[in-house]
């Protein structure tokens, strides 16, 4: 039974298609169509998490952002950093505040 996708996948889906016996049709994207992808890949993802609250999605999306902090030439460590840097000046999310308005 044929499938459509047209989805950006992890790099050893294809070798795990082709292990179930199936035939994988696929093609590699560059420069600003794999951008284009990586975003769509981030919403799907995003989306997943939302539905299921399964931890193995947000692992999905780490990788995805990673990916995307790749193509704008940072490595996971400049990330951290920069996650880091934005926490200490501006906090993170752990307290749970809600801004409702400001007079």
């Amino acid at each position: 039974m044929e499938r459509e996708y047209d989805k950006l996948v992890r790099d050893n889906i294809p070798e795990i298609i082709e292990d179930n016996g199936e035939v994988p049709a696929t093609r590699a994207v560059t420069g600003d169509e794999y951008e284009s992808y990586l975003r769509d890949k981030l919403q799907e993802e995003v989306a997943e998490y939302l539905a299921d609250r399964d931890a193995d999605e947000l692992a999905d999306i780490l990788e995805v952002v990673h990916a995307l902090g790749h193509v704008e030439g940072l490595s996971p460590q400049e990330l951290a950093e920069r996650r880091e840097r934005k926490a200490n000046s501006r906090g993170g999310f752990e307290d749970g505040i809600v801004l409702e308005r400001v007079n």
